[in-house]
């Protein structure tokens, strides 16, 4: 069964600062199609990076270029955003998602810099920007349907999958 909850409990607050990796779902309510009401979603994972928690209503990412800028776009419209942080490993099966709405800074302006930058993500080329997220829900389901998995590296730049787009 779900729990909800108005801000980030310890226990998520946990599975975030332990978590490899993350996704961040968005989509721009100008959007809107008929007959569903909703634009397309975008959906993102996010490795290599952390997900910052800033408080028990905010967390934070860095954004390196190198895709498409839809959370930025999607954010500018004031769209909502889903961030889901799963449990790969074995015997804690959680899934964590948090409600709300992002608000993307460059790096240099925002006063989350010195809590979300890292001396590897300096050393590692220049980042985009960084994605602050207000939280206005969040809630805790099961993850039975995760499967366990082990962390092997994060990827490097010769890893890009450009095998799977056209040319």
């Amino acid at each position: 069964m779900a729990t909800y909850h108005d801000s980030i409990t310890d226990a998520q607050a946990r599975l975030i600062r332990d978590s490899r990796m993350f996704f961040v779902a968005t989509t721009d309510p100008s959007l809107a199609a008929e007959p569903h009401g909703i634009g397309p979603v975008n959906l993102s994972p996010k490795g290599g990076v952390p997900l910052v928690v800033l408080d028990r209503r905010h967390v934070a990412y860095l954004d390196y270029p190198g895709s498409g800028n839809e959370t930025a776009r999607h954010s500018r419209s004031d769209g909502p955003i889903t961030v889901m942080v799963c449990s790969f490993e074995s015997g804690d099966a959680a899934i964590v998602r948090l409600f709300g709405h992002a608000h993307v800074t460059p790096v240099t302006e925002s006063p989350f810099a010195a809590r979300v930058l890292r001396q590897e993500d300096i050393d590692s080329g220049a980042p985009r920007q960084i994605v602050d997220i207000e939280i206005e829900r969040t809630v805790t389901r099961c993850g039975y349907g995760v499967p366990v998995m082990s962390f092997v590296r994060d990827r490097e730049a010769t890893d890009r999958g450009r095998g799977y787009k056209e040319r």
